[in-house]
This record gives C-alpha cells, structure tokens and sequence, in this order.
C-alpha cells in the first residue's frame, strides 16, 4: 500500500484526538482521546518505517515503547480519575477543583 494512505489514516485519527481532546468534558472521553492521538503516531511511525527501510524494525520498536507508555498513561490516569470520582461523585472536567484550597 501507499505511504499517502497510512498518512491519512494517522491525520484523520490525530484530528479526531485532538478535537475529542477539546471539546470533551468526560475525563475519560479526554484519555481516549490521547490514546487515539499516541495511535495516530504510532500509525506514522509504522508507515515510514516501512517506507524508508523495510528490512529496518526501528519504527515496530518505537511503536512499542509508545504502547507500553500509553498502557501505564492510561492506567495511572484511570487511577487518578477512580479516585476523584469517588470523592467527588462527577468525572467532569469542569468540576475538578481538588488542588484548590
């Protein structure tokens, strides 16, 4: 397949990151959000790697430090999220004021 494509599929996935990232007021909408977004890299780094190098598994090693990063991003967030919810009743965004005094 064409590097055009993959980039497009990264492009879209990153736009749609990005604007769940903004507009959403879930926290855990926001999380997926950023997930989407470090899978759009991921996307990116496959494809080049790829396309640059194809006996080269640079990009596959780089996409795999991402996961695991993205897999502990996710579970301390989700962490963080349980424990504001349980004394805050909400997982809005608009409504977390735990660090003011």
């Amino acid at each position: 397949m064409q590097l055009n494509l993959f980039l497009l599929l990264a492009v879209a996935l990153f736009c749609i990151g990005i604007y769940g990232l903004i507009t959403s007021r879930n926290a855990v909408r926001v999380l997926m959000s950023i997930e989407l977004m470090l899978n759009a890299v991921n996307i990116n780094l496959l494809a080049f790697s790829n396309y640059l190098d194809g006996q080269s598994i640079r990009g596959q090693v780089f996409a795999v430090f991402i996961i695991t990063v993205a897999a502990a991003e996710a579970a301390v967030g989700l962490a963080i999220i349980l424990s504001i919810y349980r004394n805050r009743d909400t997982v809005d965004m608009e409504k977390f004021n735990v660090l003011k005094w």
